[in-house]
């Protein structure tokens, strides 16, 4: 049946009917008839302080539903703002269907009031860029972005929404879901994972990207028993830590005793990750001297081969690959178990170590329940982080493989909104949280439960680090003045309380994370 609708009120029909329920954005005389649109439906509009922090709310959504995210944005400043976060989406594999109100298309080309092309601006970084040109295209744009974001190497997708456009009017039909994408692998292929694994004595699986299933988590430890696990970049809660056979995540501040055990692997399956940067250790790992086979199973055939020389490729998403080996599970060797049970050992004993910062996130992960959320940005302040912490499932970790700061704070408020049940932990850095600190507004407008806990050290600490290793007594741009965090956070309402000792940070987490409504805890370093 069809149906007679403005173009504003189709994009939104056809969005709730794809299976959105949220959007997140910054509201905008551009896009005001999609606002109308929303008015009387049940399709929530989150309304945030920035783009950009909006942008990682969305894109948060969208790791931890495993549905594209949506974000609402205007023209100009508010898509530029947002550019951060669609640059995240990209690096990070997280599909995101961004929606930007442009100028009337009768005033295109003269350098309207805040006109810009979507087309130039976001065609390196988005996986599609279009614009609606008439009403009746609305719905089947829409439809074709949403399967696009996921397909493959799931990614943003940028819709342009010229103001004049949104008013017309036309009578179409919803366009119902697409399939689900996935890629089925050749039984042969599997066969060849089977005999490379089962004939290696020092196997290594590494595991990451964002097309995992809670079903192909569940088959992964099942499917490859007595192989040791490994996380890629920020993809730690692919693997619930206290399984036998975790051993630990590379990526910035990895073991290095982790990084010398991938070189001596003589066989390393990668199952769902493309090998970034921080994975492959510079894309040293994986170079052209390696002396271990490489097994590449990826959902997007335009990712095998295109930075890392696989030995054997395969088009699969991780749960269809993981279905097929789980029927027969890889039964390792005796040499690669007692390796395994190595790599464990080696892993525990350096997620044991560190100073305090480490104390304390151990001692945060005691007051947690298993399906917690934690997030944060980046920074130097991430290390013991991604150190000590210990991820059960189906608790979650929402981290920008991007690198960029300011994204915990954002993604913590939409994993509190999503999950209200839940535990949420963000742990920010000073110059981390001040980069979208005005998201506190957001957490109180909508009274969320969650806690921040802050890491001062009163500098940009990763550049610093940088810096002195390059130029040695040469500090210049990164010592910070802060706020009063205390002061700060409870300006927006929140309980928040000024600590120095790890005693004393656990203590105020345990109020925090035992309890209902925002608190911040500023941990002075």
């Amino acid at each position: 049946m069809s149906i007679s609708s403005t173009a504003a009120e189709l994009v939104v029909g056809q969005l709730r009917h794809l299976g959105a329920e949220v959007a997140f954005g910054v509201p905008g005389e551009s896009y005001l008839a999609v606002l109308d649109a929303m008015r009387d439906t049940d399709f929530r509009f989150i309304t945030c302080r920035q783009e950009g922090g909006a942008g990682y709310a969305a894109e948060a959504h969208a790791k931890l539903t495993g549905r594209p995210g949506v974000l609402m944005v205007t023209r100009g400043p508010g898509a530029t703002n947002a550019s951060v976060a669609i640059h995240t989406a990209q690096q990070d594999e997280t599909p995101l269907v961004v929606l930007v109100g442009l100028v009337p298309a009768a005033h295109r080309g003269r350098d309207a009031f805040q006109e810009f092309d979507p087309h130039a601006m976001f065609g390196s970084m988005a996986k599609w860029v279009v614009t609606v040109e008439r009403a009746e295209m609305a719905p089947e744009l829409v439809a074709r972005a949403w399967s696009l974001a996921t397909a493959g190497r799931p990614g943003p997708v940028v819709i342009g929404l010229p103001e004049d456009v949104l008013e017309q009017t036309a009578a179409v039909e919803w366009i119902e879901p697409g399939a689900e994408r996935r890629s089925v692998p050749d039984p042969r292929d599997v066969e060849a994972i089977r005999t490379r694994i089962e004939g290696a004595s020092r196997p290594l699986v590494i595991v990451g990207g964002s097309r995992w299933s809670d079903r192909a988590i569940e088959l992964l430890p099942a499917a490859l028993p007595g192989v040791p696990l490994i996380t890629a970049f920020r993809r730690q809660d692919l693997v619930d830590h206290r399984g036998a056979t975790f051993a630990g995540s590379l990526g910035l501040g990895a073991d290095p005793s982790l990084v010398q055990r991938v070189r001596d692997a003589d066989v390393v399956l990668v199952i769902g990750d493309r090998l970034d940067d921080p994975t492959s250790n510079g894309f040293e790992l994986f170079g052209p001297g390696r002396a271990a086979p490489l097994l590449h199973v990826h959902p997007d055939p335009h990712e095998l081969g295109r930075v890392h020389r696989a030995d054997l490729a395969v088009v699969a998403t991780p749960e269809s690959v993981l279905e097929v080996v789980a029927e027969a599970p890889i039964t390792a060797r005796d040499e690669a178990v007692g390796w395994a049970a190595r790599a464990r050992a080696a892993h525990l004993a350096w997620s044991g170590g560190g100073g305090v910062q480490e104390q304390i996130v151990r001692g945060l992960r005691e007051l947690l329940a298993p399906d917690a959320v934690v997030t944060h940005g980046a920074g130097n302040f991430t290390r013991p982080v991604q150190r000590a912490f210990r991820y059960h499932r189906p608790g979650r970790q929402l981290a920008p493989v991007s690198g960029s700061m300011g994204y915990g704070l954002p993604a913590a408020v939409a994993a509190a909104i999503t999950y209200p049940e839940r535990q949420v932990v963000c742990v920010a850095g000073d110059g981390d949280l001040m980069m979208t600190v005005q998201e506190l507004a957001t957490a109180a407008q909508y009274g969320v439960s969650m806690t921040v806990l802050v890491v001062n050290n009163a500098a940009y600490g990763t550049i610093r680090t940088h810096q002195e290793r390059r130029y040695p007594g040469r500090e210049i741009a990164t010592g910070l003045t802060n706020p009063d965090f205390v002061g700060l956070g409870r300006a927006f309402g929140a309980t928040a309380v000024r600590v120095t000792e790890a005693d004393e940070a656990i203590d105020a987490l345990a109020v925090g994370v035992q309890g209902r409504g925002l608190h911040l805890v500023e941990l002075v370093v």
